[in-house]
This record gives C-alpha cells, sequence and structure tokens, in this order.
C-alpha cells in the first residue's frame, strides 16, 4: 500500500463518525439560538421542527427513491391522529405517545408504499393524492375518534421522563422536540449512507438498471417508505404533544404541497437540504405573514420562482458546492 493510501486509511475510517458530529453540532447550535434569541417563539420553533420532520420523511422517498408523492401528509396526520386518541383514553407519557406515533406512521407509509411504488410517473402522483384525499376523509368522518371538522382536542401529555412538564411557554416541547431532531437526524444519516440506501439512490437514477443486476425494487421502496412514514411519525407525534390538538389540516392536501415545496426549496436528496428548506420556508412564511397579513403569499410565491430559477437543484447545491471548493483548495496548499 502507498503513503498516501496509509495516510488516508484513518481519515476515510473516522469521516461517518466526523460527520455525524458536525451535523449533532450544527443542529445543536441552531436549536440554542432559537432557544435563547427566540424565547417568545418557541411554540412556532417547536412547531417547524415537526414539519422538518416530515419534510425529511418526504426526502426518503423523493430524493432518494424519485418517488412522486403529493400525499405524504397522511403519514404523519395518522400517527398525530393515533397519539392524540391515545393520550386522550389514558396514555400520557410523552415516550410511549412517541412509540405510538413511529407505528402509526410506519403501517401509514408500508400501505402507501405497497400502492403508490408500484406504479410510476402520473399513475403514481395521482394514486399518492387519492390515498391523501382518502385518509382526509376518513378523518373528517369518524368524528367519534377524530373530532371531525372540529379536531380532535384535549391532549395533554404527561411529564418528560417523569420530571418536565409541558409548560405554556413551550420550553419542555422544543427542547424535548430538539433532541428527538438530533437522534433521528444522525440516525437517517448513516442511514442513507448505509448500502441499503445507497442501493435506493441507484433505484432511483436508473431502476430498470437495478433490475437488471438482481435487486429487488419493489420490496426496497416498500421498506423505504415505512422509513419514511416512521419519521413522519416522530413529526406528528411531536406535533400532537406539543399544539395539543389535531386537525383535518395534519392530512390535507395543502400540507403535502407546502411540504413538497420545501424539499425542492432546500435540495431533494439530500438530508441537510430537506432539513434546510423547511428551516428557510417556514422562518419566511411567519415573518412575511406577520408583516403582511394579505398578501404573503405573493412575496413566497416570488421566492420560489426565484429559487427554482436561479438554485434549481435547492438551496444546498451552492452551499456543498462552495465547501467543496474549499475542500480542494485546502488539500491542494
Amino acid at each position: 500500500m502507498s503513503e498516501f493510501a496509509l495516510h488516508h486509511v484513518p481519515a476515510r475510517r473516522h469521516a461517518p463518525f466526523l460527520q455525524d458530529a458536525a451535523s449533532t453540532m450544527a443542529i445543536v447550535v441552531l436549536g440554542a439560538v432559537g432557544y435563547f434569541l427566540f424565547p417568545e417563539d418557541l411554540a412556532f420553533l417547536t412547531r417547524l421542527i415537526g414539519i422538518a420532520f416530515l419534510v425529511l420523511s418526504l426526502d426518503l422517498v423523493t430524493g432518494y427513491c424519485g418517488i412522486a408523492t403529493l400525499g405524504h401528509a397522511a403519514q404523519f396526520g395518522v400517527a398525530a391522529y393515533a397519539v392524540g386518541i391515545a393520550c386522550v383514553r389514558g396514555v400520557t407519557d410523552p415516550l410511549a405517545l412517541l412509540l405510538v406515533g413511529v407505528f402509526a406512521g410506519t403501517v401509514m407509509g408500508l400501505i402507501s408504499g405497497v400502492l403508490i411504488a408500484r406504479f410510476r410517473g402520473l399513475p403514481q402522483l395521482v394514486l399518492s393524492i387519492a390515498v391523501g384525499q382518502l385518509v382526509a376523509a376518513l378523518a373528517n368522518k369518524l368524528q367519534g375518534l377524530t373530532g371531525g371538522s372540529d379536531g380532535l382536542s384535549g391532549i395533554s401529555p404527561g411529564k418528560v421522563l417523569g420530571l418536565y412538564n409541558f409548560d405554556m411557554y413551550s420550553r419542555t416541547a422544543y427542547l424535548f422536540s430538539l433532541t428527538v431532531l438530533i437522534i433521528v437526524f444522525v440516525a437517517l444519516s448513516r442511514f442513507v449512507r448505509s448500502p441499503f440506501g445507497l442501493m435506493c439512490r441507484a433505484i432511483k437514477d436508473d431502476d430498470l438498471r437495478a433490475r437488471m443486476i438482481g435487486v429487488a425494487v419493489y420490496p426496497r421502496l416498500i421498506i423505504m417508505f415505512g422509513v419514511s412514514g416512521a419519521v413522519a411519525g416522530v413529526g406528528g407525534a411531536l406535533t400532537a404533544m406539543s399544539t395539543g390538538v389535531v386537525g383535518l389540516d395534519s392530512v390535507s392536501f395543502e400540507r403535502s404541497a407546502e411540504v413538497l415545496v420545501m424539499l425542492v426549496l432546500g435540495g431533494a436528496g439530500h438530508l441537510w437540504g430537506a432539513l434546510g428548506g423547511a428551516i428557510i420556508f417556514m422562518i419566511f412564511e411567519h415573518i412575511v405573514a406577520a408583516a403582511n397579513p394579505f398578501h404573503w403569499m405573493t412575496l413566497v410565491g416570488l421566492l420560489l420562482i426565484g429559487i427554482v430559477v436561479f438554485a434549481p437543484k435547492g438551496l444546498i447545491e451552492p452551499v456543498l458546492t462552495l465547501f467543496a471548493r474549499i475542500g480542494g483548495k485546502g488539500r491542494a496548499s
């Protein structure tokens, strides 16, 4: 082995650990900024984290598998309703409710995957919309469970670890959600770099070639839908616990379309793109809607047009290019 190779083997071996550590530190820094600089907006930031989980879950099937879907909010909403129903009926431990959300989201994800992943192109997109609309119709119809158009209220989770109450300022909810985000983000970073995640990227690039080399495409897509549902379920569970109410908006077509816009804004196929897109879109929407309640959608539309024209691969792509150039200069020197 050459001297160059011997020098770089340890670096390659520790690269995943360094990436995970950098991701953890970045999220901690962003979370600390939100907690200390915007203490009066913690409820909004907690809701942002919940939606960020939904965008991350959408990135798994759209960015990494190339599956077009406009009904992804179904997984988020089903988990939120499941957590709300469980909490109202006596399950109040936040960790137990989180597991309920993960389970409900996973089941809904697998059901969606079985139906949607079998098709390609326009039929796939239409079927995803149909699944989302069916879930929304059931949520509206089953008033005894979901509260119908009035929503499911009275969700009061217990103390986190038996110590910390969900206070009215959302401090506990924010810190709890931020901790879960760090854990899930690091786990997803490892997952998308695994052989399974890399094979899903290959399926996205050329599913026919993947089949030709013996890859079972359909089962892998179903599994990815299940993982995606679990991530969306985490977001739904956290949102239900932090807001105390679940409404039809959690399973609406508008929610599915909105998170797809966030993913396009940040950049599909990159976890940081999904997370960054959610942060930028929701903060921009929050500020603009407060400044101009009547025409804020126009400004959001102009932002999206500018992103699509000048950064068609999302805002993450210029950032990655910049880091690559900095890294190249560092190695050259």
